[in-house]
């Protein structure tokens, strides 16, 4: 009896189909997927506005632009198309499809052409070139999101967020940037992460469909639908293996970095030499020490105890920079120590200024209390001659 009423909680929480209209969600969905007149010019425009942002590595413009572009009405058409066995509705989201990639490159690649200012810092494209797994689910679970709301009976404003988590247009302003300066990396890393948002939340939107019941245009015999869905396995896999690839590299490389991190921090001091600095290049580290010179024994020693944070001895370099060296290294390097010891000290030091302003704080709130007690203490200490009758 208890597991029934359990189900039944869950169910209430959970069921959806009474909350939905699928009818009005297809023809809104079809109605979104037109790029001609508005819409075009619209889609140039943020697509400009985007890549401004880029350009001035601006977060808050980026966002702003995905906000104003209208570019999931294609791809959640294409989903649509594929859950309701709609041919003619596929082919015209994957007609304008296409017309929305060549604008939004068109586009951002003639601003980049035209834009006078240099990159000195790309972080802002540079963070659309490499897609990983997360990207993946980023697209499914914000593509889930937005059939959902698109099918809701009365909707909110969960397409903006979804517009702004699955950020379609950021990799295609940074495809433009890679034609604009025929950097093929930019280029192809960037519609790569175009591809995986684009097919992942078609995907989301087919397997919604289905499960929200909407209404089929045509049946598909057993044999065409075995097909289909070989056909959009082999696609998935072709865009996901790459994604999973770039992840496990990222994953790696974070392990490694901290594990540095982690090492240097316990390990400064190695016999009389001091490691003040290092410097990380993939999956190699390169120590900077200076003091005595290091023994063979106390290198093997530091190997010994970088093993034990699982840096290898093949990935690790050493530098010395001892007495004996030009006056000019000995110049670098003291300036180099002396720099990072006057950012602690600032460091420090803002501490120290923020606990003193706690302190006197917390010294003029026990002023202003002894002031307020102060009458009544005074007045008690007097004799009762000296009172006046009206403080009686």
């Amino acid at each position: 009896m208890m597991w029934e009423d359990i189900k039944k909680r869950i169910r209430q929480y959970t069921y959806i189909y009474d909350q939905v209209d699928t009818d009005s969600a297809a023809e809104r969905i079809k109605s979104s997927i037109w790029f001609k007149g508005p819409n075009a010019w619209i889609l140039a425009f943020a697509i400009v506005l985007a890549s401004v942002g880029l350009n001035v590595n601006s977060t808050a413009v980026i966002i702003g632009a995905m906000l104003v572009s209208p570019l999931m009405g294609p791809i959640i058409g294409a989903g649509l198309a594929l859950g309701t066995n709609d041919t003619d509705l596929l082919r015209s989201a994957a007609k304008n499809l296409l017309v929305m990639v060549g604008i939004s490159l068109l586009a951002s690649t003639v601003f980049f052409l035209l834009s006078p200012l240099s990159l000195v810092n790309p972080t802002e494209l540079e963070a659309r070139t490499s897609p990983t797994i997360y990207d993946v689910l980023i697209a499914l679970f914000g593509g889930l999101a937005g059939i959902l709301e698109n099918s809701r009976k009365e909707r909110g404003t969960v397409l903006s967020g979804v517009a702004i988590a699955t950020a379609l247009m950021p990799p295609l302003c940074t495809a433009g940037y890679g034609l604009a300066h025929l950097n093929m990396h930019f280029f192809f890393g960037a519609m790569y992460l175009f591809v995986i948002n684009s097919v992942f939340i078609a995907l989301a939107t087919f397997l919604m469909v289905k499960y929200l019941r909407f209404r089929t245009v045509t049946g598909i015999s057993a044999e065409v639908s075995v097909k289909r869905n070989r056909i959009m396995s082999i696609v998935l896999a072709i865009v996901i293996i790459p994604s999973l690839w770039t992840a496990f590299r990222l994953v790696a490389q974070n392990n490694f970095e901290r594990n540095v991190h982690d090492f240097v921090e316990d390990n400064r001091l190695v016999g009389r030499s001091y490691l003040y600095d290092y410097d990380i290049e993939g999956r190699s580290v390169n120590f900077a020490f200076t003091g005595e010179a290091l023994t063979d024994s106390l290198k093997a020693d530091f190997y010994a105890r970088a093993a034990e944070y699982d840096l290898k001895e093949k990935n690790i370099g050493i530098t010395e920079y001892r007495l004996g060296m030009s006056q000019s290294d000995m110049d670098a390097i003291l300036t180099d120590v002396y720099s990072k010891a006057q950012e602690e000290r600032e460091k420090n030091q803002a501490s120290l200024d923020i606990l003193q302003a706690r302190l006197d704080s917390l010294t003029l709130r026990l002023e202003t209390l002894e002031a307020l007690q102060e009458p009544a203490d005074t007045l008690s200490s007097y004799p009762e001659e000296y009172i006046p009758q009206d403080a009686i």
